[in-house]
């Protein structure tokens, strides 16, 4: 564990009056200012982490490159498809960020006794899920930032025509973000560990993307596999980031001919809900099942995993 890390932790954990008395409980405040500390602390480890950055630049350089590639306009409109395949691009990356990088922390951390301290931290859960949040929020807003600003100035990309579709871009960002990092919380609570992690949740994330219309127009797709990507957030992040990057010409290749924006926040604040009522509990239940005992046996089989593969 990093000096940083740790520092987190104890600010965390901190549950002490000046004159060393215990508190009878934490107010919400602490809880927010114990995840911010540790969101802040979390952000500047990751800002110093190139491998980490790296992941996410790699993202950004693959969507410009197949932007690059693609000359076809959207079939029935005069939009190009390079544009329809960056929004796309735009709200998996976001996707992803919440139900593949986001699990995956959970899962390492987990592994390295992080659920194990939360336990004797009141409060522990909800200050760790502010910090995730905000470590989540910061990394998706500056991936689709340099993605939106970088296809712009490289493949001349779409950007929002003005204030209502920059407030559209604004509102389908945050609610998409809300509908997968809870989500993302959950799955990561009762993922087994690390390595079966990623194997686990790429295949069906890499599904809806090809499902979702984030890289080619709905329409194409049979109605049945439409009808499945509709009860899925990614389908509605999409289209509500091409209802802002798009003009309202391309809305003859959506579904119902129209960007159904209310519905978009519909679907998407359902999710939040679900997500937030998934993830509090079983992170509880991940924390109360973890111990001392648990955590060493881990240990010893990572040990000697490595040595056999050694």
């Amino acid at each position: 564990m990093t000096n940083e890390t740790s520092t987190a932790d104890k600010a965390e954990m901190t549950d002490e009056t000046p004159g060393g008395t215990k508190r009878p409980g934490r107010p919400a405040r602490h809880h927010w200012r114990a995840g911010l500390l540790r969101g802040g602390i979390e952000l500047r480890h990751l800002l110093r982490n190139p491998k980490e950055m790296s992941g996410h630049l790699s993202n950004v350089v693959v969507a410009l490159l197949i932007a690059a590639y693609i000359s076809d306009d959207v079939p029935g409109t005069h939009t190009p498809m390079a544009h329809l395949v960056l929004a796309g691009f735009a709200a998996y990356l976001l996707f992803q960020i919440g139900l593949i990088n986001l699990p995956q922390i959970l899962v390492t951390e987990r592994e390295e006794g992080a659920l194990l301290r939360l336990r004797a931290t009141p409060g522990g859960i909800p200050a760790y899920l502010i910090a995730k949040c905000l470590l989540v929020v910061v990394m998706a807003a500056g991936t689709l930032a340099l993605l939106l600003a970088a296809a712009a100035l490289l493949v001349d990309g779409p950007l929002p025509r003005g204030p209502g579709d920059w407030l559209t871009l604004l509102w389908v960002t945050t609610l998409g973000l809300l509908a997968v990092v809870p989500l993302g919380a959950a799955i990561g609570a009762v993922l087994p560990n690390p390595r079966e992690a990623l194997a686990l949740i790429m295949l069906p994330t890499m599904a809806l993307l090809f499902t979702s219309g984030a890289v080619f127009p709905i329409t194409s797709l049979p109605v049945p596999v439409q009808q499945v990507a509709s009860v899925f957030p990614l389908k509605w992040m999409a289209q509500g980031l091409r209802s802002a990057l798009l003009p309202d010409s391309a809305r003859a290749a959506e579904v119902a001919g129209s960007w159904e924006l209310p519905m978009v926040a519909l679907v998407l604040a359902a999710w939040t809900v679900l997500g937030f009522l998934l993830a509090v509990p079983l992170l509880r239940r991940a924390a109360r099942r973890e111990s001392g005992s648990r955590l060493t046996a881990r240990h010893r089989r990572a040990a000697r995993s490595g040595a056999l593969s050694a």
